[in-house]
This record gives structure tokens, sequence and C-alpha cells, in this order.
């Protein structure tokens, strides 16, 4: 990792240290591109054939047949089932506080107005299991869509080479009671939820994180009138530390290769207003990097990784903000002056005893956040991102003669006719004593 301070670094040199890669480029979009069509124009067929290609799994059915569930939970650890519970409760408790209904507003007297949430009524859940199976991921993703009402939840995942989805994954979705799963990842997965095939049922929005290919897959069929909304297009995992010399370099250290093993793309920065700081966790990188079982990973995204010295804390969290972090550590003596300042970050982690393994895992909020500096305008999932919201309004007699005024006059600077007439002939009818 280099080590920059920044009041040495002008416009011209910060933008570069602020501005992350897109999350799909045109190379891998073209490349998916005729993924995308065969799976539409082919269905089943098209996805038999590039599972075999891509997974080296020929398919003896797409569907997960109901018995694997139950090996799967046979087989799981006591340990792995256990946290997986525990896992599961504390989304669910963190979640289920989203659930409050919003209050009717009474905007004038006679004039009633409120929303209700509707569940989006089919969602597609994808779940990687490149590298490694992603549990944790089903229930960040499943939780939710169960929370939010989704009368269906499809769950895709990339087959191991004998065709089967990986136990650890199906515990997790039959914990949560999701039993629709198909053997079926990458590119191939997005399109046949996005399109519907003969085996896999079309769905209305597709969630969840994966490489450059399926973010490309995703970025294609929502742009497509036949296809499906997506949540976010997620990049590669990031984390920014700001840390001031009561940090301890070792755990400072900790929190950045913990993320940066997630992908050689991965990107973690510290941010100190302490040179000492900097030094003690560049010398700590170097010393934990070799104890780590995917230390080639983790050595091509410190590469482009860096630390950044500060002449103040405040300084520090404004460039905080401008990067808009996936994850934020606050690892500081007085942490408050610093959370009323943050504006944008996809999850803080707050003291010396909050890693974000813990929101990655277990801590009960979503690790579904968004990457690449949107932080700055969006936000991780929620139970709302399974929902929509309907406005409603409910008008007395009386309230429309009071609004009556406003509506004709705003119409007519539209030069809206219809709409005025709208209004005029109800106050007509009330007038006349036709309408109650």
């Amino acid at each position: 990792m280099k080590t920059f301070r920044l009041s040495d670094l002008d416009p011209a040199a910060l933008g570069p240290l602020v501005e992350r890669g897109g999350v799909s480029d045109r190379t891998s979009v073209d490349a998916v591109r005729g993924i995308v069509a065969d799976v539409r124009e082919r269905g089943d067929a098209a996805i038999r054939e590039l599972t075999l290609r891509f997974d080296g799994a020929d398919l003896a059915g797409i569907r997960v047949a109901p018995e694997a569930f139950a090996d799967a939970r046979a087989a799981a650890s006591p340990e792995l089932a256990d946290a997986i519970r525990t896992a599961a409760a504390n989304i669910r408790a963190f979640h289920s506080a989203q659930l409050a209904v919003e209050p009717a507003v009474e905007t004038m007297p006679g004039v009633l107005c409120w929303r209700e949430r509707r569940a989006i009524e089919s969602v597609g859940l994808y779940v990687p299991a490149g590298s490694a199976p992603l549990p944790s991921t089903v229930l960040m993703l499943g939780i939710p869509a169960i929370l939010a009402g989704c009368s269906r939840i499809v769950l895709c995942s990339p087959p191991r080479r004998d065709g089967t989805v990986d136990p650890a994954v199906l515990v997790a979705a039959g914990t949560l009671g999701i039993d629709e799963v198909y053997a079926v990842g990458g590119a191939q997965a997005v399109a046949a939820m996005a399109y519907g095939t003969e085996s896999v049922p079309k769905v209305e929005k597709i969630f969840g994180p994966g490489n450059r290919y399926v973010a490309a897959a995703k970025e294609l069929v929502s742009a497509d009138p036949r296809g499906a909304a997506i949540d976010l297009l997620a990049g590669p995992s990031e984390l920014l530390v700001l840390a001031d010399a009561s940090a301890d370099a070792a755990l400072v250290a900790a929190d950045l290769l913990s993320q940066a093993e997630h992908d050689p793309d991965a990107h973690v920065v510290l941010v100190t207003d302490s040179p000492e700081l900097a030094a003690a966790t560049l010398r700590e990188l170097d010393a934990q990097l070799g104890t780590l079982s995917r230390r080639a990973i983790v050595s091509q995204a410190l590469e482009g990784s860096y630390a950044i010295v500060a002449d103040s804390m405040s300084e520090a969290v404004r460039f905080s903000n401008m990067y808009g972090p996936e994850h934020l550590i606050v690892n500081v003596r007085e942490p408050e002056p610093i959370l009323r300042a943050i504006t944008s970050a996809g999850s803080v982690f707050v003291g010396p005893w909050a890693p974000v393994t813990a929101g990655d895992y277990a801590s009960g909020t979503n690790h579904t956040l968004p990457t690449s500096g949107a932080a700055r305008w969006e936000s991780g999932l929620s139970v709302e991102s399974f929902q929509k919201s309907i406005s409603f309004q409910r008008i007395t007699a009386s309230g429309l003669e009071a609004l009556a005024p406003t509506l004709t006059a705003l119409a007519g600077a539209e030069g809206l006719d219809a709409h005025a007439r709208a209004v005029t002939r109800r106050i007509d009818r009330l007038r006349e004593g036709g309408l109650s």
C-alpha cells in the first residue's frame, strides 16, 4: 500500500484516489450479451449447455430436489447450523423494525393522504459460490424478502461439478423455508430469472452480488423492458478505516486484510491524522499477510489500495464522504463528532470492537451495499427494497371544494382544460346537490 499526505494532493491527484472502476465494463457486457440472448431464446437447453461449459456440471435437473435439503441438513456440522440460526435471528430482528406503518397526513381539512407498502410478488435471489459458498448471502437476501411479503422467492446458485448446490447454501435456504432453489450460476442465472425458462420462473426483480459478468448481465436485463428490475450493481468489496492515534495498528491491519481477501479488485483505504499509526499499520499488514490462506488475492488487492495521512480528523471525514465507502470503520477515541459528520457510507462500524466481519455475517445489518462511490446517493438493501410504495388520497366534498381554486389555477397555467374540468364538474354537481 502506498501512503499519501492529503494536504499534498491537488484535485487532479485526488480524483484517481477517489474514483473506482465501474461495476461492469463494456468488455464484460459484450461477453455476456450472447449468453443472455441464448437463455432468453432457448431456455433450459441453453442453461444446460452453459453450465457444462462454465461450471463443468452436467445437470440432471435444474431445480434442486427436496431431498437435497434434508441431506444438506444432515451433513452440516452443529456449529454451522447454530451459526446460521443465530445470524438469521439477528438479521430478522434488525429488519423487522423496518416494517413500521407510515402515518396518514391530512394536508388540509378534508384531504387525507397516505402511503402503503406492497410486496414485489416474485423476486430472484442470486447467491454466488465461486471461490467459496456464501450462506450469509442467502440470509441477507432471503430474510427481508420474506418479511416484505414476497409471495414467490426464487434462488439461483452455481452448481459444483457434480451438479449439486453447496450444502451450506441449502442449509441456509432451508432454515428460512426457501425451497425453490436452482442449480444455475453466472450470467445465465440472471437471464433465466429475468426472462424465465421451462424450469426457472420469471421474476420481477433480481437481487444479489456476483462477479463482473453477473453485474453485466444484471445491467443488460434491467435495461430491457422484457427483463427484470435489479437491486443495485455491486462491485468489488470496499473498506475505509477512519482511525486516530488511539487505534491499535494490529486491529486496523486485520480489518483492512479482512476485506482485501474478498477479491483481487477489492479496495481498502486507511485515513488517519497520525503518521505513526499509518506506518505501524503498514508494518502490521506485512507481518499478517504471510499467515493468510488467500494471501495471493490479498496482495493483489493491496497493490491498488492506500493510506492517507490528513492534518486533522475533520479533513479525514471530508475525504471519506467524498470517497463514499461501502464499509466504513470509525476507530477513534471520540467517535460521536465523526459520526455526526458522516454523509456517505453503506454501513458504518463504530469503535474498536466492531469489525466489518460482524456486518458481513451476523450483527443484523444487511451486507448488500452500494460500492464504487454509489453510497453518495444510494442505500444498502432493506425490506423496502423488496416492496414498492403506493400513495393514496381520500378527499371529501368539502375538501375538494377548498382545494378546487388551487387545482384549477394550476391546470389553467399548464393549459390542461380537461384537468380543470374534472374538478369543476364535481363542484357543479356538489352545488346542484347531485353528489354527497
